[in-house]
């Protein structure tokens, strides 16, 4: 998939759907790029490679939605800063919302929902 295909949401949607989680990074600086994009946000260069990264990540800030149990239940909402430098929205899957804290370790793994890939993310044993 080259970045002129198609625009750059769609390319990484399409790696989703895939169950694939790639993020860009700029051959010009050599940073991290997130969210897709088609030209660099640190040094303006239009070469921006997808990677696949690491997965790993930390919550940096974590709210709970409320909703009524048939809705659903309660769910949190989190910014999660991957290792590679960048950060993202989404949520921590397998623990209570009101147990999801900063600074908590996570890791990154693609569901399918509603017919599309989404990113979410597991807590990591701290020990690790």
């Amino acid at each position: 998939m080259t970045q002129s295909d198609k625009g750059a949401q769609a390319q990484y949607q399409q790696a989703l759907d895939d169950g694939r989680f790639l993020i860009q990074k700029c051959a010009g600086c050599a940073r991290a790029v997130f969210y897709p994009r088609m030209i660099c946000p640190h040094c303006g260069g239009g070469e921006l490679a997808w990677t696949s990264p690491s997965g790993r990540g930390t919550v940096y800030s974590t709210t709970t939605v409320r909703r009524k149990p048939e809705a659903g239940g309660d769910y949190n909402v989190a910014l999660v800063d991957l290792a590679e430098g960048v950060r993202l929205m989404s949520r921590v899957e397998g623990v209570a919302p009101r147990d999801v804290r900063i600074g908590m370790p996570v890791r990154a793994r693609v569901i399918q929902q509603d017919g599309h890939g989404l990113v979410v993310f597991t807590a990591e044993d701290e020990t690790q």
